[in-house]
């Protein structure tokens, strides 16, 4: 039997929306990490009071990119400049499709010259897949998956292990770990420090409100690299963190990690699509909420409206460039956190008590995404004026979150309203049941949504403000 791609999938389906909205994939699952150690609210709040320890082994794709003509490749794929990305240096990575919207993103390390890694999610891993394999450039890839959604009681092993200790108390800790102080680690350079008397690779980072350390090494040392560590995080508040409170950090830090990659349409993106397997995440992944279109691409984004239009560098040629160049100088909607009403969620909540009723759609704590990419509509006097993309409970907030974007007239501090839940009762998708939709009251807040992520996070993506 011949393979199948994306392209005879989508051929075969017709409107991709359909396919996507009616997916049968299931939730979207971080796997083999504990869903909780303790508790998650405890987690969450450690992470702005104490300190606490993430372990992001198991959940991206890890993608070694080796040869002389790895960064060419990697630049010419990239938004972002790649001036001064030297040896010991990270970066954000945004890809965009030819009509500048954006497939994905992730982490660049650059480990050595002509060395460097991907850490993020499929959509990117797989863009650059295809380049290395058709664009004649003269690279190596070596592909770390990540672990099975189900491992089903099989051993999972990866290449590494990756941890990140984060919060108030983080540099007490690792001053502890490396039995001294620590080099002057710069925002997103590398290092190393010591642990139990292994050296290991530290990035400078951020991702729970203060800055702290992302750390890996070979994946069997990870068991005693965690022991160490929560053993001497226990005088500092230290929480290891599960994987139910792990997604919801970026509700306070602003990052949106799951936009619909841009690769369903146009004629330049049709070679790729004929790459891709049907099998791919863009073939089997799911698109819910109560945004609905008959066109795929009005769920595409910009940079501009994740909050990357300070990546945007026309220094370098680029996949997009031309188009984002385009619109570039145009108003855009900007990325902004979502405040929900309590009294309304409440109302969504209690609907699941009263018998003989169709309920509202069930709101998943800590974490209330139920599709690959989410999309609500936020209307304002009836009309559609935003989307929100990413939703859960934060409980050092005592309030349901959620991150998207908005028009450029919207300000911070309107009240807005969202709605929850999906059209006629629910798609088919597996995580929806039979329900009603919910309009639920939103105030447009700043992003991040943490003072002290907007105040000591660097300049970047994170901390640009929203008036």
């Amino acid at each position: 039997m011949s393979r199948q791609s994306l392209e005879d999938l989508l051929q075969k389906v017709g409107n991709p929306v359909d396919m996507l909205r009616n997916s049968k994939v299931g939730a979207y699952v971080y796997p083999v990490v504990p869903a909780e150690f303790t508790n998650w609210r405890d987690e969450q709040r450690a992470w702005r009071e104490t300190c606490v320890l993430f372990d992001q082994s198991h959940h991206m794709v890890d993608l070694y990119v080796e040869g002389p003509d790895a960064l060419k490749m990697l630049s010419h794929l990239a938004i972002n400049s790649f001036k001064g990305f030297t040896v010991n240096k990270a970066k954000q990575f945004v890809p965009c499709s030819h009509d500048g919207y954006v497939i994905g993103d992730g982490i660049l390390f650059h480990l050595a010259q002509n060395q460097l890694v991907y850490v993020g999610r499929a959509p990117s891993a797989n863009w650059i897949e295809y380049h290395a394999a058709t664009g004649g450039y003269d690279v190596k890839l070596t592909k770390d998956d990540r672990s099975p959604m189900r491992p089903m009681g099989k051993a999972v092993v990866r290449k590494c292990y990756r941890f990140q200790i984060q919060g108030p108390n983080a540099e007490q800790l690792i001053r502890k770990l490396n039995g001294g102080p620590i080099a002057d680690i710069k925002f997103f350079n590398m290092d190393v420090i010591k642990i139990g008397g292994r050296t290991v690779r530290a990035l400078r980072h951020g991702m729970a409100g203060a800055p702290g350390l992302e750390i890996w090494g070979p994946y069997e040392e990870g068991d005693e690299i965690r022991q160490i560590i929560a053993e001497a995080g226990e005088e500092f508040g230290l929480h290891l963190v599960g994987s139910r409170a792990y997604a919801t950090n970026t509700l306070e830090s602003g990052w949106i990690p799951s936009p619909l990659p841009a690769v369903y349409t146009g004629a330049k993106m049709k070679p790729y699509r004929e790459w891709l397997p049907a099998t791919s995440y863009e073939g089997s992944g799911s698109l819910g909420g109560s945004f609905k279109s008959s066109s795929i691409e009005d769920y595409y984004t910009t940079p501009y409206e994740l909050g990357y239009g300070p990546f945007v560098k026309f220094d370098h040629d680029f996949i997009g460039r031309e188009a984002l160049e385009k619109m570039a100088d145009r108003p855009h909607r900007r990325k902004v956190t979502f405040a929900w009403n309590g009294d309304d969620v409440g109302k969504a909540f209690r609907s699941l008590f009263e018998p003989g009723a169709d309920h509202y759609k069930y709101i998943d704590l800590p974490l209330a995404n139920y599709a690959s990419a989410s999309y609500d509509k936020v209307l304002h006097q009836g009309k559609v004026v935003g989307c929100s993309m990413f939703s859960g409970y934060s409980y050092n907030e005592r309030s349901m979150l959620s991150l998207g974007f908005v028009d450029p007239e919207i300000p911070v501090g309107a009240e807005l309203t969202l709605v929850w839940g999906e059209e006629n009762g629910g798609t088919a998708k597996t995580t929806v049941e039979r329900h009603q939709a919910i309009e639920i009251r939103t105030v447009v807040s700043p992003v991040p949504d943490s003072r002290v992520a907007r105040e000591t996070y660097a300049e970047g993506w994170r901390t640009v403000r929203v008036s």
